[in-house]
């Protein structure tokens, strides 16, 4: 943006008062109280008197899908702060020129040590060092980001907070092209992560069990194709025993409750057992977990048993620190690539890569050898009914197909 272009910096959020949504204090004249954009109409279907009361509202229609409500708190924030500090407008006063404005902020955020967190473990959102920004915006995610705003424009047009959707002028795109995944490993990435993990030190206790936890992580990830909000919200007993209803061999399943609450059952291959196993030996665990067992599928490094014959179990890991664990492990994996004499490029794909990533690579590697309908019913695209023989039938087709073709090999 040109100096001549900026508005006048009265009233707008210094550094030091960016604040996470729901925190942000903002002159009232910024509060969108009489933002031009405001609906007139006398028809308002909320209760909201302010900008960022009716973007709570918005996000309240989420509650029920933990990543759903993150994604799109995270771009009503950013887009909230953007307008008040860099803009000195409030949101209900943005013009269509204004997104187009934000929509360029996204791919190169300055300044950067107002907006962008430093290097390195990310802040805690209540941390004086927390900024919006991880860094510039892919033109992928950019576009993510503007149609998840477009999305609560629209529905504050629609709830009568808003007068017009400033960018509902914006240009639309032809013919979609057909959906293509690119945020995944390649072969060759993915085996430098798991080298990566597999030298990390283990001479301590701690550094043992950074390890043990560092490769189940992966191993439930790519193995099992879950979503970050599974592994943090599901546990230890759900992991059971059915019989094979032709040969009675008993399989290993994880019943997992995913995204919109519905539940689908995920082939617990032999190799995952093998790490399930091993990753309850170093936790001082019984090797089985117990039907039922309350226990969370990822432990705090500094847990131990008690000498009480009942462990006091400890709380679920946070999506945070979950998310925290794996990106450490990604940007150790690419400078190991870097070291090795690679390129640039790959090594910042690596640095990008989140949990999100390597539930795509999974979807990846079991679409290269068995039957899509396999595929789908493990990532849980769709509802899987376990209610009659003939699912059963295919059920265990598909255990014995992901179990014969889908492999980390530690």
């Amino acid at each position: 943006m040109r100096e001549s272009e900026k508005p006048p910096s009265t009233g707008a959020l210094t550094l030091a008062e960016l604040a996470p949504l729901g925190e942000i204090v903002v002159l009232d004249g910024l509060s969108g109280r009489d933002g031009t954009n405001r609906s007139r109409s006398g028809h308002q279907q909320i209760s909201a008197t302010t900008d960022q009361e009716a973007v709570l509202a918005w996000l309240a229609r989420f509650a029920d899908s933990a990543n759903t409500l993150a994604n799109s708190r995270h771009e009503a924030e950013r887009l909230l702060l953007w307008s008040v500090a860099e803009r000195a407008k409030p949101l209900s006063s943005l013009s269509h020129e204004d997104l187009l404005m934000y929509r360029r902020f996204l791919s190169n955020p300055q300044p950067a040590e107002r907006w962008v967190m430093a290097p390195g473990r990310k802040a805690s959102r209540r941390s004086p060092d927390w900024r919006p920004f991880a860094g510039p915006l892919s033109e992928a995610s950019t576009r993510q980001a503007m149609t998840v705003l477009n999305s609560l424009f629209s529905w504050l047009v629609e709830a009568g907070y808003l007068a017009g959707n400033p960018l509902s002028l914006s240009k639309r795109r032809g013919k979609a092209p057909k959906p293509r995944v690119t945020r995944f490993l390649e072969t060759d990435l993915w085996e430098v992560v798991r080298g990566t993990i597999l030298a990390m030190p283990q001479e301590t206790p701690r550094q043992r069990a950074v390890y043990a936890r560092a490769r189940w992580l992966f191993s439930i990830f790519f193995l099992g194709g879950l979503r970050i909000s599974e592994v943090v919200g599901n546990r230890m007993g759900d992991f059971y025993m059915r019989s094979n209803h032709k040969s009675g061999e008993q399989r290993w399943w994880l019943e997992v409750l995913g995204k919109g609450d519905k539940q689908r059952m995920v082939p617990a291959t032999t190799e995952l057992m093998v790490e399930l196993m091993a990753y309850r030996r170093a936790l001082e665990l019984p090797e089985l977990p117990q039907p039922g067992e309350p226990s969370p599928l990822v432990f705090p490094v500094a847990w131990r048993r008690s000498s009480h014959p009942a462990p006091v179990w400890p709380e679920p890991m946070t999506r945070s620190a979950v998310h925290g664990i794996l990106k450490e492990v990604f940007a150790a994996a690419a400078d190991r690539w870097l070291k090795e004499g690679r390129s640039q490029e790959q090594a910042n794909k690596l640095s990008a890569a989140s949990a999100h990533w390597l539930r795509h690579t999974a979807g990846s590697n079991l679409a290269n050898d068995i039957d899509l309908r396999h595929v789908r019913d493990t990532l849980g695209h769709t509802t899987l009914s376990t209610t009659n023989i003939y699912v059963h039938g295919e059920d265990d087709a598909r255990h014995d197909a992901v179990n014969a073709s889908h492999r980390i090999s530690w």
